[in-house]
């Protein structure tokens, strides 16, 4: 019997021992998606405790509580940071099987070196060791991210958002790339027209431009598009149920607009056609500055009315989605693609029965300029775990060229996350691994472990135009 979570885990033979070891694990990382806080990067925060830098914000854990009949108190109520950490200390050794209990004890081991299990009679000793390290200067919210070898890190940023804090990092000239992401969904989302204007005011103010018409609406993002670029900004993303492709006009959409300005409220083809021009505008203004424009899709969110309302977005209540992508998807791309207006795209599933239709789908539209310009991005979400990270890896591997794949990311709020990479590194090189042991791959070490190098790291430097290329001898130096 193997040991829980000891050098090998996950590697079940001894070529994906040797992958891991010598290829993956030395190589450093690029999280090119993530919800990380910008304004506690800048302050480089120091956390006063294990809750705060763990529990605050993660409805992964949040969820797994409140399955296990604990109260919303020590979730997001007023209970004590001691009192929720003990809360889920009790949670911990009921998510056997799910995600969260090798998380857990990664996290532990990695950045703590906690090689106990978490459950309540080890939670007390837990929480005061692992409490005491965070008030370390190692253990700052720069020095976690150094302590993982994090080299680029993109944070997700609404149009009306400052950068202040994007500003404050970059004059520090930290070590780690800490790098802004253009996430327009608020900028489209017409659903509610009272809180789109309201939106509307805000970009008036921070964009400097009275807003009237479609296109000094453009005029506004636009502006907004052309200064994240000036600060560093080379990536877009958008959080959808699906990709919106109706056909429209321009005459159409401003007549839209001045309805929406009036305080109309929209029809349902109305509402589908403004979502649709705004996806395709702002996909064009990626092409021309030559960003990367990713798609995550398939989230049905806030089911909970009641908890929405309480509580807000982003704390738990949301689900995997069963909505209709192929075709809307191939229109919209194809329609960029018969432009030339096509940037580097990276599509992202939540429904795994779509797996192997997204995985058909990038090849539609990958035309050879540029070696894996249309990507299938990593499992995400509530996928983002073993069985849902190998499926993503095996439709990927039948229908396209996972060589070529720009590999994980974390998605997270948490500065605790970044053994989800490793998690990934493992799971690719046991495939490797096993399947070259069983003489389905050729035994040659070298070639799939540069492979191996490339999908965790040098493929994404390349994609995103970073260009840090880690080759063996680079990595030896810096360690």
């Amino acid at each position: 019997m193997k040991q829980f979570l000891d050098e090998q885990f996950l590697l079940h033979n001894k070529t994906a021992e040797r992958l891991y070891h010598e290829f993956a694990k030395p190589m450093p990382i690029i999280d090119y998606h993530c919800h990380l806080p910008p304004d506690q990067i800048a302050e480089d925060r120091s956390f006063e405790n294990l809750t705060q830098v763990w529990l605050y914000g993660d409805h992964y854990k949040w969820r797994a509580m409140r399955t296990n009949g604990i109260n919303e108190r020590y979730c997001t109520g007023d209970a004590s940071d001691f009192e929720k950490f003990q809360k889920w200390s009790e949670t911990v050794p009921y998510t056997l099987r799910n995600p969260l209990y090798h998380w857990t004890h990664l996290e532990l081991q990695r950045y703590f070196g906690v090689n106990e299990l978490l459950n309540p009679a080890s939670a007390g000793r837990i929480y005061e060791e692992c409490s005491a390290k965070l008030q370390l200067p190692e253990y700052s919210v720069r020095g976690l991210l150094t302590k993982m070898n994090v080299k680029v890190v993109c944070t997700t940023d609404d149009p009306i958002d400052s950068l202040e804090h994007h500003a404050r990092i970059k004059a520090d000239d930290f070590g780690v790339r800490i790098l802004p992401a253009f996430r327009p969904d608020k900028a489209m989302n017409v659903d509610n027209v009272a809180a789109f204007n309201e939106y509307l005011r805000k970009l008036e103010i921070v964009s400097n431009t009275s807003i009237s018409s479609f296109n000094d609406y453009l005029a506004a993002l636009k502006s907004r598009h052309d200064f994240f670029a000036t600060m560093g900004c080379s990536v877009s993303d958008h959080g959808l149920e699906q990709i919106y492709a109706e056909p429209w006009t321009e005459s159409e959409v401003r007549g839209i607009f001045s309805k929406i300005r009036s305080g109309g409220e929209l029809t349902a083809i109305e509402n589908l056609t403004f979502k649709s021009a705004m996806l395709e505008i702002f996909a064009i203004w990626d092409w021309e500055k030559g960003w990367v424009q990713q798609y995550h899709l398939g989230a049905l969110r806030n089911n909970n009315t009641r908890m929405m309302r309480s509580l807000g977005p982003d704390t738990g209540w949301d689900s995997i989605g069963d909505f209709s992508q192929g075709r809307a998807l191939a229109t919209f791309l194809a329609r960029l693609d018969e432009k030339d207006q096509l940037a580097k795209t990276i599509l992202y599933n939540l429904n795994p029965a779509d797996n192997e239709m997204m995985a058909t789908m990038i090849g539609n539209f990958n035309d050879g300029s540029v070696a894996g310009k249309v990507q299938y991005g990593s499992g995400w979400w509530f996928l983002d775990q073993k069985d849902g990270m190998t499926k993503q890896i095996n439709a990927l591997s039948n229908m396209g060229l996972l060589s070529r794949f720009v590999g994980m990311l974390t998605d997270s709020r948490s500065f605790l996350s970044y053994p989800r990479h490793e998690y990934f590194r493992r799971l690719l090189c046991n495939m490797f691994g096993e399947e070259i042991e069983n003489g389905e791959l050729p035994a040659d070490i070298e070639w799939t472990g540069s492979v191996i190098r490339d999908i965790c790291y040098n493929n994404a430097s390349n994609y995103f135009n970073w260009k840090e290329v880690a080759t063996a001898s680079t990595i030896k130096a810096s360690s």
